[in-house]
């Protein structure tokens, strides 16, 4: 019974030097993939984001929900199309994207966190001009400019907004952005989660994903990277080694090392409780750790 008791006593106190470093700290996690669709990681995601605030850690959540806004546009029997991997958003699939990501998503992750106990608030970029966005300029293979419709990008964080929630709540936000009009416009959830956590100067920004992490050869599962640089990652997407669905996510994870952040993870949602193995221990196994050129962490 004793050599029980000790290795739990050493599983506790294992966490103990990240508690001290990052106690008061706020980091950006943006959720999705597998960890959205599977009940059981809902629960242990919501368990984790919970213990992070308990720890006095401040945590942000971004989410998407492309795959339950296609779902019900095809209930409603509206066409869905993509454009080189970009979802063209028109009117009638902005009013969806908005009913599903607002009404329904944001919604459900709210309150599974606070059936654990950490009070949670939704929030989308309407929210107290939480996301100004404006129209996605994006370009073809062909150099034409791609008619996406609504879809943006982030031009403004009201940061004063969430550094006023997040001193005692847990801010879950929609990647939904407002125009100067009033017009809402569908951003990648990625570049929402990059944006904040830039706006933030945040001490993390950590993307789940349905992969083992950065991968240096796309036909080969075993060749994740467990950490790099900056520089290395720019290398890698000039390269045209990257997946399309990791390019966001990259551009996303420049931008907030560049404005401060001081270290990007991509790591595998599947794994249960990967949020928590990644904040709280050394496990190098979870994905991949991204830092600004010429920076070392061993955290």
């Amino acid at each position: 019974m004793r050599e029980i008791y000790r290795k739990r006593v050493e599983t506790l106190l294992e966490s103990l030097p990240y508690i001290r470093t990052f106690a008061g700290s706020t980091m950006v996690i943006k959720y999705g993939g597998a960890a959205m669709s599977s009940a059981d990681l809902k629960e242990e995601f919501a368990t984790d984001i919970a213990m992070l605030r308990y720890v006095g850690i401040r945590p942000i959540i971004v989410h998407g929900g492309g795959d339950e806004i296609s779902a019900y546009m095809k209930r409603l029997d509206l066409p869905v199309k993509f454009v080189e991997g970009l979802r063209v958003t028109d009117l009638p699939t902005m009013e969806v994207a908005k009913m599903v990501l607002v009404g329904k998503v944001n919604k459900e992750i709210v309150g599974l966190i606070n059936s654990k106990g950490a009070p949670a608030v939704g929030l989308c970029g309407d929210d107290g001009w939480l996301l100004k966005a404006e129209r996605l300029v994006k370009r073809g293979k062909d150099g034409a400019v791609l008619d996406l419709g609504l879809v943006g990008e982030v031009s403004e964080v009201n940061i004063g907004l969430l550094t006023l929630l997040e001193a005692d709540y847990v801010p879950v936000v929609a990647s939904v952005g407002a125009g100067e009009t009033g017009e809402s416009y569908n951003i990648n959830a990625d570049t929402v989660a990059g944006a904040l956590a830039a706006a933030l100067k945040a001490e993390k920004v950590i993307f789940l994903t349905d992969v083992g992490g950065l991968m240096s050869d796309l036909e080969d599962q075993a060749s994740v990277i467990s950490q790099c640089t900056s520089r290395e990652v720019v290398e890698l997407m000039e390269s045209g080694k990257i997946s399309k669905g990791m390019i966001p996510k990259l551009e996303a994870v420049l931008r907030s090392l560049r404005a401060g952040v001081r270290a990007a993870h991509i790591i595998d949602g599947r794994i249960a409780h990967s949020v928590l193995l990644e904040v709280m221990t050394d496990d190098a196994g979870l994905g991949t750790k991204i830092v600004l050129e010429n920076e070392t962490s061993i955290l």
